[in-house]
Order: structure tokens, then C-alpha cells, then sequence
């Protein structure tokens, strides 16, 4: 087994930066016992959102990782994860068996924004922490409705404000087409987009909406290319992403072309449509691209590499998802580790809101940080380019 490195240790026990609240007496949730905690999730194993499985297994993988070098205050840590097919019903299904028949402890980094919305009021009033869904919708950062719901990536919105910013610099005359997901997550970012775009809001001649289990969206960006639009903004999960690329370059449609982060995985949401059809899509990340080359002598990229190949080496080294999921349970050991022998859900929500922390595979100058007011953990990002190979970064990170 490698060696754990020094910058492994110091995700697995926290940082100097972080504040541990003096605790008073010893409590436990369900699911907490003196050698494990149990934690439930429901991901798109199958389903028109399945590009995002890998983001389950990677984070299975590293609770083993974790185990492996003791575990968290000397308990293990058990995720049962279990497939919704990115079908709200069967989450909210999977959601009530983790809760009242498995008695986890909470549900951690439940996958997407429909899908989540299902489960969200159900777990507040069971008072059972919603821990780092895999959103960024703005629904779960709403501390005052639902205090028992954190997301972990960058806000839907404050993603759009980057776009949207970013064309006006660059082809302040443009004339801009919208593709979004037909959901609150789709709403979150034509909203970012447009606030971005403020006075200049005329500037958007079309918007057209998808559903995920749409088997195509060609009448979508046929209808958008018609509006005579000459850049194109497409947020949408990477199996539509691919879709829509497909089309486009069919189409012998060139745009000023941005796709959201969230289907910009190089293996699912850009290689089925052909990587040649991708030069020059414009994105943003707040995490580092493992097929970009820039990063190999990168210490944070060696230790996910390292650990890919110990625990998942059937991954796909090119699939950002693994990298995204390897950061937030990072993330989650941190949070553990700051509850010290009180593993109340109270105290769990309570330390997910009091991080700060700058994680290996973070771009530098962004960080994951929390408070017991402001529920949005990631508000910056960069803006990068795809050169045919892999995303390439430029400029400094940009946010709130």
C-alpha cells in the first residue's frame, strides 16, 4: 500500500485553519456506533444522468481510503449508495429506506437538483443533515427554510454572472441563444446569465428548454440557430451536452460556444460527440482537469492519482467526476474529523457550516468556505478553453 503523503494527512485529520468548538458531552446519531458511521446517498447508476456515476464510486472508494488509514476518530466509515436512476419518485423511494429502515446518519452528496428537491423537505423535517448535495442550485443553500441542506459546488447563478460577464468582454454585440435543463437547476443558470448580463439583457434572443429523458435536442438548437444568435450557451447534464454539440457542428453552426461545468467532462459530455467538435468550448472549473498535462508535477494531482490507481484503477483518469468526488469527501473527512465524539446530526450540519478550507485538487486561489450563515461553500471559479486533449485555464479564478 502507498504510503499516505503529508498532504493526504492533513485532509484526513483537518487543518490549522479550522476551528474545533469545545465539546460538552458525548452524543450520537442514528447510524453512529463506537467503531462506525453509516452514511446513505442515492446517485445516477443508471438514467439519463448515469454520465455522473462515477462520482459514487470514487467517493465509495475513498470512505475506503479513509478507513484504510484509520478512519475518522478511530470510527469506519460505511456509504451505502444506491441507484434512483434520476427519477425523483425512486429517490425520495431509496431516500425513506436509507432514513428509516438503514438508520444512517445523514445523506451525503445526493446527486442532482430534481432529484434532491424530492428529498429535501422530507429530510428537514426528519431533521437529517442533506450533506453536500451535488447541486448548485440555490434551493440548497437556503439556511433560514432549510437549515438541515448544504450543496458543495459553485452556485447555478454565480456560474451564469461568469458567462455572462465574460461575453460582454469578449463580443459586447453579440447576439445570444440559451439550451437549459427544463428544472430549477436550468433556472439557476438563465438567471445567473441573464443578472450577468444586467442592462445588456436584450443581447439574449433565445432561450429553449430541454427535459433529461428527451432522446434528442436537435429541434432545440435548430430553433436556437434560427434566432440568428452567434453565441450559444449550453447547461445541460453531459449527456445532452454531447447531443447538442453533436448538432451544432452538423449544423456548420461556429458560435462563441460555452457549456456549463456540469456537463463538461472530457469522457461523457464532449468525447461521444468527438473531441475534434469540441476545440474551443469555453467553460469554467474550480477544479483542476485531470487530463490537462499542466498539472503532473502537481503534488494535489500525484496523490489523486496515486490513490486512482490503488482504489479505482478501472476509472477513467480523464473523467473529471473523479476528481470531483474524490474533493468532496475530502471535504466530508474534514467535517467528520471536526466533530470530534459528537456525532449528533446537529453537530454534523453545525461543522459543515464552519469550514475553510483550501483542498489538493482546488484551483489555486479558491476555497471551500462555510459559515453559519452563508451555506455556499465554492463562489469562484476560472474560466477555461479545450484545446482537443483537455480543458486548459486562463485568467485568474472569478466569482461572487
Amino acid at each position: 500500500m502507498r504510503k499516505i503523503s503529508r498532504r493526504q494527512a492533513l485532509v484526513l485529520t483537518g487543518s490549522a485553519t479550522l476551528a474545533t468548538p469545545a465539546i460538552a458531552q458525548s452524543k450520537q446519531a442514528p447510524g453512529v456506533t463506537a467503531t462506525e458511521i453509516l452514511l446513505g446517498q442515492t446517485m445516477p447508476y443508471s438514467g439519463p444522468a448515469s454520465g455522473y456515476a462515477p462520482i459514487g464510486h470514487v467517493e465509495v472508494a475513498y470512505t475506503n481510503f479513509i478507513n484504510d488509514q484509520g478512519g475518522i476518530n478511530g470510527r469506519k466509515i460505511k456509504l451505502l449508495s444506491l441507484d434512483d436512476g434520476y427519477s425523483p419518485p425512486k429517490t425520495l423511494e431509496q431516500t425513506r429506506r436509507l432514513v428509516e429502515e438503514e438508520n444512517v446518519t445523514c445523506i451525503y452528496q445526493q446527486l442532482g437538483t430534481p432529484t434532491s428537491m424530492a428529498t429535501r423537505r422530507y429530510l428537514n423535517q426528519k431533521q437529517v443533515p442533506q450533506l453536500f448535495v451535488a447541486s448548485g442550485a440555490t434551493q440548497f443553500g437556503d439556511r433560514d427554510n432549510f437549515p438541515w441542506t448544504m450543496g458543495w459546488q459553485i452556485s447555478y447563478q454565480i456560474e451564469g454572472r461568469v458567462y455572462a460577464r465574460y461575453v460582454l468582454n469578449e463580443r459586447p454585440d453579440t447576439k445570444i441563444a440559451i439550451l437549459y435543463q427544463n428544472d430549477d437547476s436550468g433556472k439557476d443558470f438563465l438567471k445567473g446569465f441573464k443578472d450577468g448580463l444586467g442592462d445588456k439583457a436584450s443581447m439574449l434572443v433565445a432561450t429553449v428548454s430541454y427535459e433529461p429523458t428527451d432522446p434528442t435536442v436537435d429541434s432545440q438548437v435548430v430553433q436556437l440557430q434560427s434566432s440568428g444568435a452567434d453565441t450559444l450557451f449550453v447547461a445541460s447534464i453531459p449527456k445532452v451536452t454531447a447531443m447538442a454539440l453533436r448538432k451544432v457542428r452538423d449544423l456548420t453552426w461556429n458560435p462563441l460556444y460555452i457549456i456549463a461545468s456540469v456537463g463538461a467532462s472530457v469522457s461523457s459530455g464532449l468525447a461521444p460527440a468527438g473531441l475534434d467538435k469540441a476545440i474551443g468550448l469555453i467553460t469554467g472549473a474550480y477544479l483542476k482537469d485531470p487530463s490537462d498535462p499542466q498539472w503532473a508535477d502537481d503534488p494535489g494531482f500525484k496523490d489523486w492519482l496515486a490513490f486512482m490507481k490503488q482504489y479505482q484503477p478501472n476509472g477513467d483518469l480523464s473523467d473529471a467526476s473523479n476528481v470531483y468526488g474524490y474533493s468532496v469527501t475530502q471535504t466530508l473527512a474534514i467535517t467528520l474529523k471536526q466533530c470530534g465524539e459528537d456525532l449528533s446530526r446537529e453537530n454534523i450540519i453545525r461543522q459543515a457550516a464552519n469550514l475553510d478550507i483550501e483542498l489538493p485538487m482546488l484551483h489555486r486561489g479558491i476555497r471551500f468556505h462555510t459559515t453559519s450563515t452563508d451555506y455556499y461553500g465554492m463562489k469562484k471559479m476560472r474560466l477555461q478553453r479545450f484545446d482537443g486533449k483537455a480543458w486548459v485555464p486562463f485568467g485568474e479564478p472569478v466569482g461572487v
